[in-house]
C-alpha cells in the first residue's frame, strides 16, 4: 500500500455562495444541435474520471472531502457527493435539475445516490428536478455531516482532527464500504453512454429549456463575480496591472508581489489536509 504525506483531500470554491454549478449547459445544447455524440462522450468521460476518483480516493489511504459552503447543482452536486464524505452548510442550495430539460444527471448521479439512499429515494431526487436545502438532504441520508452557515471550513478541520484520532479504524471502515457497494468505473461509463443517447434525443423545446438555465445561470456567475473583489479574492480583475509599479512617491516597486499570490492561501484547512480549490 502506497505511503502518503497526507491524510486528507478536500475540494471547497473560492467563489462564494458557489460551490460548483455543474456542467457547462452552453456547450451541452450546441453539441447536441451539432449531434457530436463523441464530443458530448469525451466530456462526460472527463467528468465522470474525477468522480471516480475523489470515490475511490485517488487509490490511498487516505479520505476525500467536499466542503460545500455554496450552490452545488447538476455535475457540482454529483462532484460533492463523488467524495467519501460531504459537509454542507445548512442553508446551502443542491439539486439535479436536469429532468426539467428531459434529461438526467449522467456523471455519476444515480450510482452515488443510489448507494447512499436506496434507489427509490435516488430516482425520486432525479426525476423531481427539486432543488433542496442541505439540512433537507442530511435528513435523506444524501449529506454526510452538515454545518452551521458560514462554518464549514471550522467544521471540516473539526472532523478531521476526530477522524485522525481514529485514523487506521477509520481507513478499515472506509475499505468495507468499498467492498460492499464499490463505486464501479465500467458502470459509470455506461451510464455516461445512456446519458449521450438521451442527450442527443432533446427536442427543441427541451434545449429552449436548457438555453434558459443557462442565461440564469451565467447570470448569476455575473453577479457573483462583481462581489469578488474582496481582500480574500484580489485574484479576479477587470485590468491587468501594468507594471514597473510605483508607489505614492513615484518610487518603482522593484518586484511583483503578485508573484507568490498563491502561497497566501497557506493551508486553507489544517496542515493534515490538502486542499483543492476548485471555483
Amino acid at each position: 500500500e502506497p505511503k502518503t504525506p497526507i491524510k486528507y483531500y478536500v475540494t471547497a470554491s473560492q467563489v462564494p455562495q458557489i460551490y460548483n454549478y455543474g456542467g457547462d449547459l452552453d456547450l451541452f445544447s450546441s453539441l447536441i444541435l451539432k449531434r457530436y455524440y463523441e464530443a458530448l462522450y469525451q466530456y462526460a468521460k472527463l467528468c465522470i474520471d474525477l468522480v471516480y476518483y475523489n470515490a475511490v480516493n485517488l487509490h490511498l489511504p487516505i479520505t476525500t472531502i467536499s466542503v460545500v459552503e455554496g450552490t452545488a447543482l447538476g455535475g457540482g452536486l454529483e462532484a460533492a457527493l463523488s467524495c467519501n464524505v460531504c459537509i454542507a452548510e445548512e442553508q446551502v442550495q443542491m439539486g439535479v435539475p436536469e429532468i426539467r430539460f428531459n434529461l438526467i444527471p449522467g456523471m455519476g448521479a444515480y450510482s452515488l445516490l443510489a448507494r447512499s439512499v436506496g434507489i427509490r429515494t435516488a430516482e425520486e431526487i432525479i426525476s423531481s428536478g427539486k432543488t433542496y436545502d442541505a439540512a433537507t438532504l442530511h435528513e435523506m441520508g444524501v449529506i454526510t455531516m452538515l454545518s452551521k452557515n458560514g462554518e464549514a471550513e471550522k467544521s471540516a478541520n473539526r472532523f478531521m482532527k476526530r477522524h485522525g484520532q481514529f485514523f487506521n479504524g477509520m481507513q478499515a471502515m472506509q475499505a468495507a464500504r468499498h467492498r460492499y457497494a464499490p463505486i464501479d468505473y465500467d458502470e459509470l461509463l455506461d451510464i455516461t453512454r445512456i446519458w449521450v443517447e438521451a442527450a442527443l434525443k432533446l427536442t427543441e423545446k427541451d434545449i429552449k429549456m436548457m438555453k434558459k438555465l443557462v442565461e440564469a445561470q451565467n447570470q448569476k456567475n455575473i453577479d457573483e463575480t462583481k462581489r469578488l473583489r474582496t481582500k480574500q479574492d484580489r485574484r479576479f480583475v477587470e485590468q491587468p496591472t501594468v507594471f514597473p509599479m510605483m508607489d505614492s512617491h513615484g518610487n518603482i516597486v522593484v518586484r511583483d508581489r503578485r508573484a507568490n499570490r498563491d502561497q497566501r492561501r497557506g493551508a486553507a484547512f489544517s496542515s493534515a489536509a490538502s486542499a483543492s480549490r476548485a471555483s
